[in-house]
Parts: C-alpha cells; sequence; structure tokens
C-alpha cells in the first residue's frame, strides 16, 4: 500500500471528523466542545462526507518556504454538503479553471515537508470533483 492510501484508508485524523451537537444537531468543523447555537456540551462526533462548494478563493505565489514546491496554489473557502465552510488548499487543477460555485470534493494530499529531514506532512485538500464513466 502506497503512503498517502494508508493515511487516507487507516488514520482517523485525515477524514473530515467534525461535531455534531446532541440537542440541537448542529454541525461543526473543527471539532467543538461547545455548540454555538445552543451553548450545550453535548457533542459527538461527526464525519463529513468530503464535498462542497468554492464560495471564493486566492491564488497564492508568494508562499511560506515549506509550500515552495508547489507554486503557485489556491486557496479557498468551501463550503461542505452539510453546512460548514472551511479553509482548503485547491489541487489538481489550474487557477484560471477554478470558479465560485464549483463543486469539489476532500483528497488526502502531500501538505509539506518538514525542515531538511525530509518529513512528510499529509492532510485534507480538495480538488474538482472527478466524474468516472464506467466503459
Amino acid at each position: 500500500m502506497d503512503v498517502p492510501r494508508h493515511w487516507r484508508e487507516q488514520i482517523k485524523r485525515y477524514r473530515l471528523m467534525g461535531s455534531k451537537c446532541r440537542d440541537c444537531g448542529k454541525l461543526s468543523y473543527p471539532y467543538r466542545t461547545v455548540c454555538p447555537k445552543c451553548r450545550s456540551r453535548n457533542y459527538e462526533d461527526y464525519q463529513f462526507i468530503g464535498r462542497g462548494k468554492i464560495l471564493t478563493f486566492t491564488n497564492i505565489n508568494s508562499p511560506p518556504k515549506e509550500h515552495k514546491y508547489n507554486l503557485p496554489y489556491a486557496v479557498a473557502l468551501v463550503e461542505l454538503m452539510e453546512g460548514p465552510v472551511i479553509t482548503a488548499q485547491i489541487t489538481d487543477a489550474r487557477a484560471e479553471e477554478l470558479e465560485i460555485g464549483m463543486e469539489v470534493e476532500m483528497v488526502t494530499r502531500k501538505i509539506m515537508e518538514y525542515n531538511d529531514d525530509g518529513i512528510i506532512c499529509y492532510g485534507y485538500k480538495f480538488r474538482p470533483i472527478v466524474e468516472y464513466s464506467h466503459p
């Protein structure tokens, strides 16, 4: 099994895990211990589907040194299908292909490498939805 697949399938932290208030049903990302709607502390884990749409985006041309391998790149506000809005890097698309309202899906990708040790940090990014056609 390759490394990205291992992280995607085996490690819970590389799923979009948030929380759901058991009292009012409010979904939150990232995980919260107090509901912003009803102030309840009665929460449970909630795994988001990982699909949404771009609300707005910007292109990054002068990144921190950890991200220099992937220039330029886009960062967007993504509204998840379930409602919460998150900030995420967009991958697998050129800046001129992106548009507000575009549907995207979460993927596990390399985020950065630490120092000269070469330790790779994986995490979530979003890409335009890939529609597969069967022959």
